[in-house]
């Protein structure tokens, strides 16, 4: 269980790079976009996030502790908002608001990731 966990969170990294790697490539471009790479990165981040939950589910069943719900919620909802921004503006040429707010919120789940005790 615990090497099946630490495959999802591996995959979990890789997919908050493959948002945030082509976010800061392009700071220094006119035109910023939304990039298939993001999108298979927020895809990546949502799915794998998923199973972490599930795991932590199925290990506090088992050991004496609870999965902070509130937080997974805030989580989850910031997760499809990224999620849903990339796919509905990954075609348009110059989705410079898109671009900011995915990766706006991707460092504002990573804060709440961290920061959230």
């Amino acid at each position: 269980m615990n090497a099946l966990r630490y495959a999802l969170l591996v995959l979990h990294f890789v997919g908050l790079a493959a948002i945030l790697g082509p976010a800061l490539d392009q700071l220094k471009a006119d035109t910023k976009r939304i990039t298939m790479a993001m999108v298979w990165g927020a895809r990546a981040q949502l799915l794998t996030g998923l199973g972490l939950v599930a795991l932590a589910e199925i290990r506090a069943s088992q050991e004496d502790f609870e999965v902070d719900h509130v937080k997974i919620a805030v989580k989850l909802l910031v997760a499809l908002a990224i999620v849903g921004i990339a796919e509905a503006t990954r075609k348009r040429e110059n989705p410079v608001t898109p671009f900011w707010i995915v990766t706006g919120l991707t460092v504002v789940n990573i804060v709440v990731a961290v920061a959230w005790r």
